[in-house]
Parts: structure tokens; C-alpha cells; sequence
């Protein structure tokens, strides 16, 4: 199965979102899966079967508790694939970011101005009266 069949799957999206915070037992992502997609537990461990078997996953057992955690290598392959086609959004990325900066620097700007007028502090660009 190629990895965008995998990652297709918005409920293994999601586990793998869960991962990335770190380690989790199946306990755990079964009670936050079934919640947030209503599906059974026993479809939660068929998603998690798959990505494991997948190799997206790894799994320890802890006593009881099998553990979950993220398999890094799946997922630079499927990013790898999308590298071609990066230039398509990079541009826009990139341009969201310089606004974003933009934006974060006039607040700062501003909110300097307006704390140096309330210290009563004059704008070193107006000419001062003697």
C-alpha cells in the first residue's frame, strides 16, 4: 500500500497526529479516536493494524499496555514524494510568512509608540523646544 493510502485514511491522519505529541497506548488513542469519529474500538485497532503493519507505527508492549509510537521513516518517504511539486506552494508559503513577519513587527512598533506616550516620552523625530 503506498503511503498516500495510508495517510489518505482522516482517522490514521489523526493517530498519526496523537504520535507526534509522543508515545501513547492504544487505551489512549483508542478513547480520543472513537470520541472524536464515533466509530467502534474495534475499528480504531483495525486503523492502528494497518498503520503498524504499514510501518508508519511501531509498538512496545508496557505490562498490559501496548505502546504506540511514530515510525519516522514512512513519513520522510511520503514527504520526499511531495517534493517535486513544493514549488507549487512554497512561493505563497513564503510570502505568508514575510506578511505574517510584517504584521508581527508593526504591533511590536506600535505598541513601543504607545508605551513611550504613555511615559509622557518624546518622538526623537520631532523637533524639541530649548
Amino acid at each position: 500500500m503506498h503511503a498516500l493510502d495510508i495517510l489518505g485514511d482522516p482517522v490514521r491522519r489523526r493517530i498519526l497526529e496523537l504520535l507526534a505529541g509522543g508515545e501513547r497506548s492504544a487505551g489512549e488513542i483508542g478513547e480520543e479516536v472513537q470520541r472524536e469519529f464515533g466509530i467502534s474500538q474495534p475499528a480504531v485497532s483495525q486503523h492502528l493494524r494497518v498503520l503498524r503493519e504499514s510501518g508508519f507505527t511501531t509498538v512496545r508492549p508496557d505490562g498490559v499496555r501496548r505502546l504506540y509510537a511514530i515510525a519516522p521513516e514512512p513519513l520522510e518517504n511520503a514527504a520526499a514524494w511531495f517534493d517535486p511539486f513544493r514549488r507549487f506552494w512554497q512561493p505563497h508559503l513564503d510570502a505568508l510568512g514575510t506578511e505574517l513577519a510584517r504584521g508581527r513587527r508593526e504591533r511590536r512598533l506600535a505598541a513601543e509608540r504607545e508605551k513611550d506616550a504613555e511615559e509622557g516620552e518624546s518622538d526623537p523625530t520631532e523637533p524639541q523646544e530649548d
